[in-house]
């Protein structure tokens, strides 16, 4: 998801003749203290709207002078002067919007939220705007974490609510206070973190913010934890902080659990495995409480023990991930785990045999699913390297210079931030907008596509595919739809041994089109090109994005005997192993065709 960049509006005349009294002798270094300090007296007298513009053209005139911690430090101050002049009614609109476009709200958000006329910067003490103005690394990490569906109110307020309880511990353990803050702005949703067991038996709920922090930062001081929490970043302490279970439960489960980080993977099989529960079709808990002891003395299914498994990481202060995804002929769950060498191990409990090429993750920021990459580049931290320090900075300007109707400066500053780190998405993304809206052709548009998938082909393919995909799209738009389909085919196959996942997904897209645009019987033969093209072989995840859904569009067309040829052509084509849960499947969507 592309972070919010847009910084501010173009400057007016005035507001150049503000920022030239600012030396540019000054712009070379980071905002003094006395600086900041007559910024923070003039902002009490008049607030913070009559300082964005200004600070914009200080911003502009440090990136020009090009001393990269300069020109960080000037941005920071302008995009905090930014949020807090915002009233919140003017937040609120396009941030459910955000919310809507991302596809992230749920049962248990609010259904209303006030729009009050005050300006955000109001939920923060003037003690704490002092040091969020003054603390470089801070505003960095801030401005790097936010997401667009991050919920500002609340996350002002619970970082306010922390540094007033505790400004001391606050200052050391403000990485994880901004875990918190963009954790729990919103509630967790009703399928948290699995959605196999009710909400009577595990309340999906958060505790207050402050006892959060106070519990972790004292499981830290004591010794408790695996990892230092005052040396992890906020990116990686979000996935500590999303613990469903209450704090006694995670003081039980450290305490049951020994195993040291290096053997974490060994809670998963902790928890007795129930055949019984898959033998009865019973996947639902079906206890009163979904305690962790209940888990180890009751026994569970797989995603029993990744949930069992992720809270004793939790609990150790380990940064935990819950995954589930399609094997070869079943459904499974496994869990992932920060090392003590900072990689992510992410196969914990994942079976090899089952050929899961890739899982589904939650982000507990935004609620939505991690994708491949973005759990990729979890893992390699790349983002803590110098090379990507630069790019992050002329990335930001260049999506402020985009947003000021500056095309030409925006894909300027987008090629330095690409050309510092070929992985920095957000300047890819910004290249692209800035060529399409500065009115470039079509070809040229799409080439800046295809050069932003060749960055992304060696260890990305999902990124690859989504802007071949992109690339296709345009050439569909001008009519050139041989060569889109080319574009699809070829991703599809390129994928189709190591990557059944994503080409399942064109396969997917390809047959979508065709139900969308053809009639009947050419929908049918696309079902059977692609059934002969990605299908033989392919177990549960071509089952369930393909086949089902094809069967249900031709029984809603009241089409059913085309419904039963194209399942069991499906069972013939497909790899489905005797007693597997595919084969269960098949049986299933059999039985309900025969009984309509």
């Amino acid at each position: 998801m592309t972070r919010w960049r847009t910084i501010g509006p173009i400057l007016a005349l005035g507001a150049l003749r503000l920022a030239a009294q600012i030396p540019d002798a000054e712009l070379t270094q980071a905002p003094t203290p006395a600086r900041l300090a007559a910024l923070r007296t003039a902002a009490q007298r008049d607030g913070w709207g009559p300082h964005v513009a200004p600070l914009r053209a200080a911003a502009l005139r440090a990136y020009q002078l090009d001393k990269l911690a300069a020109m960080e430090a000037w941005l920071n101050v302008y995009r905090w002067t930014v949020w807090w002049a915002r009233p919140e009614n003017e937040f609120t609109g396009p941030w459910i919007q955000a919310v809507n476009a991302a596809k992230v709200g749920h049962a248990n958000m609010p259904r209303t939220y006030p729009a009050r006329a005050a300006p955000l910067g109001q939920a923060l003490a003037p003690e704490l705007q002092a040091w969020l103005l003054g603390n470089t690394a801070f505003s960095a990490e801030f401005f790097a974490v936010l997401e667009p569906v991050d919920y500002l109110p609340n996350v002002f307020q619970i970082l306010n609510e922390l540094h007033h309880r505790d400004a001391a511990r606050f200052k050391k353990y403000a990485s994880l206070a901004l875990a918190l803050a963009v954790v729990y702005d919103v509630p967790p949703p009703p399928d948290w973190p699995h959605a196999q067991v009710t909400a009577a038996a595990l309340p999906r709920k958060f505790p207050p913010a402050h006892e959060a922090f106070a519990w972790w930062t004292h499981q830290d001081e004591i010794g408790r934890t695996y990892h230092r929490l005052a040396r992890l970043g906020a990116a990686e302490l979000k996935y500590v902080v999303d613990a469903a279970a209450p704090f006694p439960e995670l003081e039980w489960g450290a305490r049951i659990s020994d195993y040291p980080l290096s053997q974490l993977a060994r809670a998963y099989t902790m928890v007795r495995y129930r055949n019984d529960r898959l033998a009865n079709n019973n996947p639902v808990w079906t206890g009163k409480t979904y305690r962790l002891p209940d888990i180890l003395g009751a026994g569970g299914i797989c995603v029993d023990q990744s949930y069992f498994a992720t809270e004793i990481g939790k609990a150790r202060g380990v940064p935990t991930l819950f995954f589930h995804g399609a094997g070869k002929d079943g459904r499974h769950a496994w869990f992932g785990f920060l090392d003590s060498n900072g990689k992510w191990q992410l196969d914990a409990g994942r079976y090899a045999e089952q050929r899961f090429v890739t899982g589904f993750a939650r982000d507990p920021q935004t609620w939505g699913e991690l994708t491949d990459h973005e759990l990729q580049f979890l893992s390699e931290r790349f983002r803590q390297l110098p090379s990507f320090q630069q790019s992050r900075v002329h990335a930001a300007f260049a999506a402020d210079f985009l947003a000021a109707g500056d095309f030409d400066a925006a894909a300027r500053a987008a090629r330095k931030a690409v050309n510092y780190e070929r992985r920095n998405q957000d300047g890819w993304e910004v290249l692209v907008t800035a060529a399409q809206k500065s009115g470039r052709d079509a070809k040229t548009v799409e080439n800046v596509l295809r050069e932003a998938a060749l960055a992304f082909h060696t260890r990305y393919p999902d990124l690859e595919a989504a802007y071949v995909n992109r690339v296709a799209a345009s050439l569909r738009a001008r009519g050139q739809t041989s060569e889109a389909e080319a574009e699809v085919r070829n991703i599809a196959n390129k994928h189709k041994g190591g990557r059944s996942d994503l080409s399942v997904a064109q396969a997917r897209d390809i047959l979508q089109r065709a139900v969308a645009t053809q009639p009947l019987p050419e929908q049918i033969r696309s079902f059977n090109t692609v059934l002969d093209n990605y299908g033989r072989g392919a177990g549960i995840g071509f089952f369930d994005q393909i086949v089902v859904g094809f069967v249900e569009h031709l029984v809603n067309l009241q089409q059913r005997a085309e419904a039963k040829r194209a399942l069991e052509r499906a069972r013939q084509t497909l790899k489905v192993e005797p007693n597997s849960q595919l084969e269960g499947e098949f049986a299933r969507v059999a039985k309900l065709l025969s009984a309509q």
